[in-house]
């Protein structure tokens, strides 16, 4: 299938932060699945020529390929709602957009863009009926996944006891710390702890070898300070004023493709992607996640089964392979 795959190249649009997700998961998974993609990185456009131009050429190009299907994964405004009708109209093609955080951007984004667009899909099960409240038809729950091309087992023996790999949004400090204090040592790996960010090869290594990989929750109320919103602002992006629910992120599914064993905070859904406690590890706040670190770093056999279990798991249901075929199932280009 031929897919004009509208989306950023770079983190944020900034080269020098490395590949975006959606850059290491959906652009290598559809391409290595054997679609023809035809990329546009608007990011990279509208610096280079502005964004009147860019949404322009965006059109343009669909008119030129007429490809079966124009894919967005939009970041902010950088592409307007008349834009993706012109792209349909003028392009003879079918529009769908990725919706990555429905779970606190319905309002004041997604329900903006939704009547834009043919079809929807959304990882906030929440989301579906709020979608068809408004009169839209095409909505798609999917997932997070697995990019199979990406993540895999390497095979190293363990040589990490506690490790977390993100940004330390929210009071993820905050548990690093209630760790600490609680003789737990937990290496982490990202943008604004001490360790920086890491790059992909060596963040598979660690998902791999080490014994216990935590999944923090990110739902606490952010920061509102100026500090905050000058730094949001500066990556191109609205400053958070209203709390995050906790949600299913990509690390659920990365750790246990790795081989690796997964301990995640309870969140909303879970149950419906792996068995708690049999495929993964499941926390319930600060004081239980200290006792389940306890617990799984003492019994070896139990959680290296649970890790094999959620590596069984991930690899029949949860790859983006599969996802991107149930999608284009649903949408009639499967």
């Amino acid at each position: 299938m031929k897919i004009l795959y509208v989306a950023m190249a770079h983190e944020y649009g900034d080269p020098a932060l490395g590949p975006s997700f959606e850059e290491m998961n959906f652009r290598s998974s559809l391409e290595l699945s054997g679609h023809e993609l035809v990329p546009f990185d608007f990011k990279a456009r509208e610096t280079a020529v502005g964004r009147r131009r860019m949404n322009k050429e965006l059109v343009e190009i669909a008119a030129d390929t007429r490809p079966d299907l124009a894919f967005f994964f939009l970041f902010e405004e950088e592409i307007s709602p008349r834009t993706i009708r012109s792209v349909a109209v003028e392009g003879m093609t079918t529009t769908l957009n990725w919706f990555a955080d429905d779970h606190w951007r319905f309002d004041d984004f997604s329900s903006r863009y939704a009547p834009a667009l043919d079809w929807i899909v959304t990882t906030d099960h929440d989301a579906v009926q709020r979608y068809e409240a408004l009169g839209h038809r095409g909505v798609i729950l999917s997932q997070w996944a697995c990019n199979t091309y990406a993540y895999k087992p390497t095979g190293q023996v363990f040589s990490h006891d506690v490790t977390f790999v993100g940004q330390p949004h929210g009071d993820r400090r905050d548990v690093i710390d209630r760790l600490t204090r609680a003789g737990i040592r937990a290496e982490c790996w990202g943008h604004g702890w001490p360790g920086g960010r890491i790059e992909h090869d060596a963040m598979v290594a660690v998902f791999s070898t080490s014994r216990i990989n935590l999944n923090l929750s990110n739902s606490s109320t952010p920061e509102t300070g100026l500090r905050h919103r000058l730094g949001a602002l500066a990556r191109g992006r609205r400053a958070e004023t209203t709390p995050r629910r906790s949600q299913i992120k990509g690390r659920t599914f990365e750790v246990p493709g790795c081989g690796g064993f997964l301990l995640t905070d309870s969140v909303p859904y879970l149950e419906h992607y792996f068995e708690p406690g049999r495929e993964v590890g499941v926390y319930d706040g600060a004081d239980d996640l200290v006792g389940q670190i306890t617990y799984w770093l003492e019994h070896d056999e139990e959680r290296a089964a649970v890790a094999e279990a959620g590596y069984r798991r991930v690899m029949v249901e949860h790859t983006y392979d599969r996802r991107f075929e149930s999608i284009f199932a649903r949408t009639g280009l499967g």
